[in-house]
């Protein structure tokens, strides 16, 4: 665990000092082809408001704003030294994001401003209470017809990586709150007001197995909405 404010914090790689060998070890896990599957089934349009929860050094916000450069993108994380990776490497490939340090229960954006939300291998981070606030934050920042697109681990790590890494003493061991907490998160999204919980898909990296939720804020009433 890492602190910042009044806080603890789970860094990606569990370990502050190993944030340099995040990306080269995500890629050959097999993370990215799957966090462009998360993107495709975004669907953002250009013109659009996404952010992304837990982003990280930044992958799937810079995959999916050179997929739809017309729309506007923002990341959150508690990461400080993460957020600055994800700014290099965003100044390098020329693409504008917005990039704020917090937490995913106290999101610093107007109530339905957002289009998409979208969150990558972030909410096995958090205990079960905090999930339930973070959801419900989501779901406030989301404007009518706004969509939340959840891509986590589905349960203990099962591939020989995943294995290896939650041994007893390895660098993975007791890292996040994966597992039977993810069999409650579709209620989760319930309990937070969203009023269309869909499981979209299932794949496997060498880390272990994970579930593509798709989750939508209703119009309120009397609105419609094309989104």
């Amino acid at each position: 665990m890492t602190t910042t404010d009044d806080r603890d914090y789970l860094p990606a790689m569990a370990r502050p000092g190993l944030l340099r060998w995040y990306d080269p070890f995500s890629r050959l896990m097999g993370a990215r082809e799957a966090q462009w599957q998360l993107v495709a089934q975004a669907g953002i349009e250009p013109g659009g408001t996404v952010l992304e929860i837990g982003c990280g050094t930044g992958n799937v916000l810079l995959l999916a704003a050179r997929a739809v450069p017309g729309a506007t993108f923002a990341g959150l994380d508690p990461d400080a030294p993460a957020l600055a990776v994800a700014a290099g490497k965003a100044r390098r490939a020329g693409v504008a994001l917005r990039l704020d340090q917090g937490y995913a229960d106290r999101l610093p954006y107007p109530d339905g401003s957002i289009d998409r939300v979208l969150s990558s291998f972030m909410i096995h981070h958090l205990p079960q209470d905090q999930q339930l606030a973070a959801l419900r934050e989501v779901h406030r920042v989301l404007a009518p017809g706004g969509r939340l697109h959840l891509l986590d681990f589905d349960g203990t790590p099962s591939g020989p990586v995943g294995r290896l890494l939650h041994r007893p003493g390895r660098v993975g061991h007791g890292h996040g709150h994966a597992g039977p907490t993810f069999t409650a998160v579709p209620g989760l999204l319930a309990a937070a007001g969203f009023a269309d919980v869909v499981e979209l898909g299932r794949g496997t990296t060498l880390i272990g197995s994970h579930t593509f939720l798709r989750a939508t804020r209703g119009a309120e009433p009397g609105q419609s909405t094309g989104r």
